[in-house]
């Protein structure tokens, strides 16, 4: 209501004044704008891949990969069904590509990244070149690069789809456009772009600085073995174990300018301490078991599960075995616009 201790007598014709005008008075919102904390729809939750397995895998007998275009169980946070979104800013989901299909090629203004959950032997192609996965392994979508999705081998191939969606809506920038053929032709061996700029040498007369990866795939065998020289040091971070962030090898920066993409370690018995952030963040489990504490809730999770933490919301780790997290959040958009924040150990 318009304030009722000044001129109440005025307050409804006042308002009847405003609507016509398209005009609102902001003292009536200002207390849920301008929030002391951050406070969302977003719920702590996780997802067993145990009890959702079955599900995705019935999705095969109603619908092709080819007819769904992208055959994906959208993962909807609990406190914003739909509207189709993981975090208030991210969408993800899980794509099944069955033995002998093709997802079409298409583009679109979407970043997206695939975390490879089950499977290998599939291969995704972007602009022309292709790139074969397995298991723990990060893939890049840039914005606007043509792609397609084929599975060579003789299992199903189950991957997460984690895409910046909501911000691009939020944006009003969203274009998509489809491949004139199902699956593009070839343009470079498989493999090239990790060679050739992921190696720690970049071609003589590059110099270009691009806000996206030329790396479109980080395999997991590499990731596992740094974590792995990492611990020999026993330089634990009491909130995170053993962290690494996956990065442009031509600036640093995030792998990708919309979305942060980590990979932790947890040995055997660690408890982390309690850490928030303005980033909501979605885990992906690689390896290991264990719990982790968001907020009044406890979660128990093993390989595959997914579990999200949403901003501010104190998360505390515990491994009961040596234990491989994936994770990602919108860090970079945050970080760029000076909106990010941490708490450690305080919450």
């Amino acid at each position: 209501m318009i304030t009722a201790d000044i001129r109440p007598d005025l307050a409804p014709y006042y308002k009847d004044e405003l609507d016509p005008k398209n005009l609102a008075p902001l003292w009536e919102v200002l207390p849920g704008i301008a929030k002391h904390l951050p406070k969302s729809a977003c719920e702590p939750y996780i997802w067993h891949y145990a009890d959702v397995r079955d599900t995705l895998m019935k999705s095969a007998d109603l619908i092709t990969a080819e007819e769904a275009e992208r055959r994906v169980l959208i993962l909807e946070n609990p406190g914003m069904r739909g509207r189709f979104r993981v975090t208030t800013a991210l969408f993800a989901g899980l794509q099944l590509i069955m033995p002998g299909e093709v997802a079409p090629a298409h583009r679109h203004t979407q970043a997206a990244l695939r975390f490879i959950v089950e499977g290998g032997g599939a291969y995704t192609a972007v602009d022309g070149e292709r790139t074969y996965m397995e298991e723990g392994d990060f893939v890049i979508t840039p914005s606007w690069t043509w792609h397609d999705h084929g599975n060579e081998s003789d299992q199903p191939m189950v991957w997460m789809d984690g895409l910046d969606i909501p911000i691009v809506e939020t944006l009003d920038a969203t274009f998509a456009e489809k491949f004139p053929e199902k699956s593009q032709p070839p343009g470079r061996p498989s493999g090239d772009s990790l060679h050739r700029y992921g190696s720690g040498m970049l071609p003589v007369d590059y110099y270009e600085k691009g806000t996206v990866s030329k790396v479109f795939n980080y395999p997991y065998t590499r990731t596992r073995e740094a974590l792995e020289q990492m611990r020999k040091a026993e330089e634990w971070d009491p909130c995170h174990g053993l962290k690494l962030r996956y990065v442009n090898p031509e600036s640093g920066e995030s792998a990708m300018p919309t979305i942060g993409t980590n990979m932790q370690l947890l040995p055997k018995g660690f408890e982390t301490s309690s850490y928030r952030s303005s980033d909501a963040t979605i885990f992906s489990v690689v390896e290991g078991t264990g719990t982790s504490q968001v907020g009044d809730e406890t979660f128990t999770w093993s390989k595959r599960d997914t579990f999200v933490v949403p901003s501010w919301v104190p998360v505390k780790h515990s491994a009961a075995e040596d234990a491989v997290l994936f994770s990602f959040s919108d860090r970079p958009v945050q970080r760029m616009v000076g909106l990010w924040r941490e708490d450690r150990g305080n919450a």
